[in-house]
């Protein structure tokens, strides 16, 4: 079903509903009204007075955040005079990159796009779907200082920015500080896995439906973090750091394998899973979390924004840090990510598409934004965090958020990986291919770690080659 409310509106685009990564539930909380355009982008938009543009939004977990990005696209139509349609699409349905690729080669697809950078941006420039922005990036850069740092790392290739940065994803683990305080462990901002997960079974209590590891390795955008990130921490990665060669095939893959295995596996750990863990989606962690059933969780910073803007208990007992460190890091590895616009090739409105992007990234228009989702909607740019007293005090995490954003990168491991590595369309296609909790969902049945990571590496090492990195 093809549904659309064209600006003045919204609507469902064709790539349907699937579910989005780490996200999960709705608020209902009311939207703040965007101030006026900036005179410059009046100006600049004149001559398009009267034209028309499609805008495929990447659906935000707050039914209120769609809606104040809603107005705040209305704003920019209202005042130019233009009309905008929106479509919202969800981005875990497996095939949302070959549907817009089809979309683009058709000559049907929107004029401006937002997608999550470290996951799609790549893919898409490998097809050749995309413009190059660096015009708009750079005149953004001239106004707002630097963008976040790792979308210099998965929106540029060759020199060329192919994507603009619209707004950090906070990504964050978060702790039940109340559940530890009983138990008299002291909430620390760094953590190894291991000892993170001795706490997770030290704060569970069945009978009181308290279950420390909130986490599945089931097919979820959120599986698929974990998986990676703990592998990564051990010394393992998908792929070489330029990105080009599979490398998951190592010892230090392993290791984290059979460690993460091993939690959902080893009769010690039962007591810490919840029930029915096995087959969560991506919600499931988000609806646990929220319904204070969870003592411990990973997530984009959906589930902290849900808890704030619906008033949950939650919230206020909620322990906030950046990732686990493993045998090879001796920080986090965490980068967060960020939605970026693309401009398909074809467009048939690029110039008022690369305006309407750069109002979006201002402040009036992305604060009534982030204040239904805090921590998950936040600038991409340096000046922005500025630009509105929000940002900079709106929430007691959103400084952790911030240092994220900007921190120099790459960060590296003990045994030379560095991350974020070079932007791969094989990595990428890996990930939205589930090969990663796939290969977990065979070893909690029973195959030797071992065995599961070399078939993990055969079935990468195909869809590499698909992709145009031969192996």
């Amino acid at each position: 079903m093809r549904t659309r409310r064209e600006f003045l509106g919204m609507g469902v685009g064709v790539l349907g509903a699937a579910g989005l990564a780490a996200c999960g539930g709705t608020s209902t909380s009311s939207t703040a009204v965007p101030a006026d355009v900036p005179k410059e982008l009046l100006d600049a938009a004149a001559p398009m007075k009267g034209t028309s543009m499609g805008l495929l939004s990447q659906k935000l977990y707050s039914t209120a955040a769609n809606d104040a990005l809603d107005n705040s696209i209305k704003k920019f139509a209202d005042a130019t005079g233009s009309k905008i349609e929106n479509s919202l699409v969800q981005a875990d349905a497996g095939d949302v990159v070959a549907k817009i690729d089809a979309e683009v080669k058709g000559g049907v697809a929107r004029d401006l796009a937002f997608m999550t950078d470290s996951r799609f941006i790549a893919q898409f420039h490998a097809l050749g779907d995309l413009e190059d922005v660096t015009d708009v990036v750079e005149a953004l850069t001239a106004k707002y200082g630097e963008p976040c740092a790792e979308a210099k790392n998965f929106c540029v290739f060759d020199g060329k920015w192919f994507a603009i940065p619209y707004h950090f994803i906070g990504i964050g683990s978060f702790l039940r500080k109340d559940w530890m305080q009983e138990k008299g462990i002291t909430p620390k901002d760094t953590y190894s896995w291991e000892e993170l997960r001795e706490v997770c079974l030290a704060i569970s209590d069945p009978g009181k439906r308290r279950f420390g590891w909130g986490m599945s390795v089931n097919r979820s955008g959120d599986g698929n973090g974990l998986i990676e990130a703990l592998i990564n921490s051990y010394g393992g990665a998908i792929a070489s750091n330029d990105g080009r060669k599979v490398t998951f095939d190592s010892p230090e893959t392993v290791q984290a394998v059979t460690f993460l295995g091993d939690i959902y596996t080893n009769p010690k750990y039962k007591p810490m899973l919840p029930p029915g863990v096995a087959s969560w989606t991506d919600t499931s962690n988000n609806e646990n979390w929220l319904a204070g059933v969870l003592g411990y969780t990973r997530n984009s910073f959906s589930v902290y924004a849900d808890s704030k803007t619906k008033k949950n208990p939650v919230y206020g007992n909620t322990h906030v840090f950046s990732d686990c460190t493993g045998p090879a890091t001796t920080k986090s590895l965490l980068l967060g990510q960020s939605q970026g616009f693309v401009v398909f090739k074809g467009a048939k409105n690029a110039p008022l598409a690369k305006l309407l992007a750069q109002y979006l990234i201002t402040a009036p228009a992305l604060v009534g934004v982030s204040k239904e989702a805090p921590g998950l909607v936040m600038p991409a740019w340096e000046k922005v965090w500025d630009a509105d007293p929000y940002f900079s005090g709106g929430d007691p995490a959103f400084p952790m958020v911030r240092t994220m954003s900007q921190q120099p990168l790459p960060l590296s491991t003990k045994n030379g990986l560095k991350f974020p590595q070079k932007a791969s369309a094989g990595q990428q296609a890996v990930v939205a291919a589930y090969v990663l909790t796939d290969m977990m969902q065979q070893v909690v049945q029973g195959t030797p770690p071992a065995q599961a990571v070399t078939a993990a590496h055969t079935k990468m090492a195909q869809i590499f080659t698909q992709q145009g990195l031969p192996q």
